[in-house]
């Protein structure tokens, strides 16, 4: 039988491997540059976590989620995003306790039935950042400095920052009428799942993707008419701060968010190069959620964003990725009696830190320079008849030819003093 990949996913062959591990450390080095700790959660959880959080009513819970029952009839569900398993985990672990503010971040895959599109999988890696413990609008805008920051530091220019607020509860339910009230004439002209949003989650009727339900988007009432005081100061405190940070950004009153926990603020960073699914990112404030889990009322913040989308952005701009280094070193040994030695200087070299290549495969002494040129080595490390009398190893610069013997004992000194 023939085994084939599963519809919406795919592997990371060794010739991309280099891109993502470069994507996944500098999004931990500007995380932790801005005092941001990783945090790992289990790829599943009881579904009754993402129920809760997300919404009964939401596509991910109705439509996307990838559920099991284990043998002993417990439900569970692999996670479909990340923000509530490290909030389950704050609660469960008492990180609250601690003292001061969580600033927490994560990567790993998530997993959604969707159908699957260009940077659009049903199993996708995610990267987030959760900030929990304070209600300042100061962490708004950080929180959106870390990401723009990331964004930056990988090459990327042409995005832009859109930003909303999509007020408290209490305000919520005064623009949800008003968004009911807006869309029942044209009720019989909606898609079915608006149809069914219209009464559970009206705000969803903005998000919609189906063409004849965008055409009334534009003349919608616009969340922002609809705040309270206290949501409109918040807001107007987050833009002030981006404002002094030099970040720019456009107001969009129809960003909404996809899931039922968001509160007040709500950005996405956008690409319009990648066509219809053009977000690369997105987040906002989340109040509510952890007493909604079973956690004490703690306001907290936070993005997520996917790695293939962005490194489709990355190639739409054509931005370099770096590459695997070629090895430090490739050991050539000229006959079986030199096999001992050549072990012997591999261990060494590479109990050093040194990336050290030998290949016994090959007999020839011409056939392993051609593979030690082909490597692109720095060095070959060259064991023959003479080599193996004086235990002294020929180290050959393979740049600009120049050669010596050295001890065993100085060698990978020798070689990593050269490599500086």
């Amino acid at each position: 039988m023939n085994y084939r990949i599963p519809r919406g996913t795919y592997d990371i062959l060794p010739k991309d491997s280099a891109k993502w591990q470069y994507v996944q450390n500098v999004f931990r080095r500007v995380a932790q540059r801005f005092g941001y700790l990783e945090i790992v959660t289990p790829i599943f959880e009881m579904a009754e976590l993402f129920e809760r959080s997300s919404g009964e009513n939401s596509d991910v819970v109705q439509k996307e989620m990838y559920r099991f029952t284990d043998q002993k009839g417990r439900n569970f569900a692999l996670r479909p995003e990340g923000t509530a398993p490290v909030v389950r985990s704050y609660i469960e672990n008492h990180l609250d306790r601690l003292g001061g503010k969580s600033k927490l971040y994560y990567f790993g895959p998530m997993f959604r039935y969707d159908r699957p599109q260009a940077g659009r999988y049903r199993q996708f890696y995610q990267y987030g950042i959760e900030f929990i413990g304070s209600n300042h609008p100061y962490f708004d805008a950080e929180v959106i400095a870390i990401e723009l920051a990331y964004l930056e530091e990988l090459g990327l220019k042409d995005f832009r920052l859109e930003i909303n607020s999509v007020g408290c509860e209490k305000c919520s339910r005064t623009y949800d009428e008003a968004l009911r009230k807006y869309y029942q004439p044209h009720l019989a002209e909606l898609c079915p799942d608006c149809q069914k949003r219209f009464e559970s989650k009206p705000r969803r009727l903005l998000d919609c993707k189906v063409p004849s339900c965008k055409a009334f988007r534009k003349d919608a009432p616009s969340q922002l008419n609809y705040l309270d005081q206290e949501c409109k100061d918040h807001f107007d405190q987050v833009q002030k701060y981006l404002d002094q940070m030099d970040i720019a950004y456009t107001i969009n009153p129809a960003i909404v968010r996809g899931l039922d926990y968001y509160t007040n603020t709500a950005f996405e960073l956008i690409v319009d190069a990648l066509g219809a699914q053009n977000s690369i990112a997105g987040g906002g404030r989340y109040n509510a959620l952890i007493s909604q889990i079973g956690g004490k009322d703690t306001p907290a913040i936070g993005f997520a964003g996917g790695f293939e989308r962005l490194l489709l952005a990355m190639e739409k701009e054509e931005i370099e990725f770096p590459q695997y280094a070629p090895p430090d070193v490739y050991v050539i040994g000229m006959g079986a009696a030199t096999t001992d030695m050549a072990l012997s200087c591999l261990k060494e070299m590479r109990k050093h830190g040194l990336y050290a290549e030998y290949n016994p495969d090959k007999s020839s002494f011409k056939a392993q320079m051609k593979a030690a040129d082909a490597s692109q080595a720095y060095y070959a490390l060259i064991i023959g008849a003479d080599e193996l009398a004086a235990d002294m190893p020929t180290l050959k610069n393979l740049r600009t030819s120049e050669q010596k013997q050295y001890s065993r004992p100085e060698l990978s000194h020798v070689i990593a003093q050269r490599l500086l």
